[in-house]
């Protein structure tokens, strides 16, 4: 089966595939926020285990997809073999940082408001907070894609989709951990939802605009690749992680961490 969705994907442009791979990631991120119509409430063990496994994927998938690959095609040895990966990767954490003290958004368990004061709705703000995360993910994705569009060896429309399939299991707790949340506050089941869904509705446009960015400037691939790597990283650590750590579930979340790694990397090496 992955073999043929391979063959798809080689059969129609890079840029549509970076398009259809992030429509991907939203629809499990859609599929998450469905659980809002089953359930209440989420039991925060199972979350921050979930939120681990989150945080393992796109740590992971950094490596493996973005920054391993980003080495490999920059030319000369040595130190400047690595400047490319380097440079990009510190762009790239710069970037979110920006973002993070500029964009209001508040974090999951609805006591830390980041960002410029705004008097915008704290359903508006968690939402945004989720929305930053998905930019990287959906840059990462059409950054690969347009590294087949140009041309380049070392970019693989397997490696592509494997990115997208493990941007788009981890995105499935993203869902859940908006749209419960809201519910549990007294929103309706369908606003709940459709916030949670709305979330990784900026991954399709960030997949598209990194894809066609690449193509146009080849020579930009490794420092595109890693800048997504470094904003992935920095979103976990200064996002994620910090929230598994609320509760008492710091050894589940650990645990989800590892699991995430371990799924991402054997999906990576196995298929792409």
């Amino acid at each position: 089966m992955f073999q043929s969705i391979i063959d798809y994907f080689e059969s129609i442009d890079p840029i549509l595939a970076a398009l259809y791979a992030t429509l991907f990631t939203w629809f499990l991120t859609a599929l998450g926020a469905s659980f809002v119509f089953f359930f209440k409430n989420m039991n925060r063990v199972v979350l921050d285990g979930m939120l681990g496994f989150t945080g393992g994927v796109m740590i992971a998938a950094s490596f493996w997809s973005l920054l391993a690959p980003a080495i490999e095609m920059s030319k000369g040895e040595g130190f400047v073999k690595v400047i490319p990966a380097a440079v990009g990767f510190a762009m790239g954490a710069l970037f979110i940082f920006g973002l993070d003290k500029i964009l209001p958004h508040l974090h999951i368990n609805f006591k830390e408001t980041e960002g410029i004061k705004s008097p915008w709705q704290r359903t508006t703000l968690l939402v945004l907070a989720i929305t930053l995360h998905n930019i990287p993910e959906g840059l990462a994705v059409g950054v690969l894609f347009g590294g087949v569009a140009a041309g380049i060896p070392e970019a693989s429309i397997a490696g592509a989709v494997t990115l997208a399939i493990g941007i788009g299991i981890q995105n499935f707790p993203e869902g859940i951990a908006v749209s419960m949340p809201l519910r549990r506050m007294g929103m309706s089941r369908w606003k709940s939802f459709m916030y949670g869904q709305s979330s990784a509705l900026v991954e399709p446009i960030a997949g598209v605009l990194g894809a066609v960015a690449v193509t146009f400037f080849t020579p930009l691939l490794p420092y595109a690749l890693a800048f997504a790597a470094g904003a992935m990283i920095f979103v976990v650590v200064e996002e994620v992680i910090p929230e598994t750590q609320q509760d008492k579930n710091t050894d589940i979340a650990t645990l989800g961490l590892i699991g995430g790694f371990i799924v991402m990397m054997t999906l990576d090496v196995a298929l792409g």
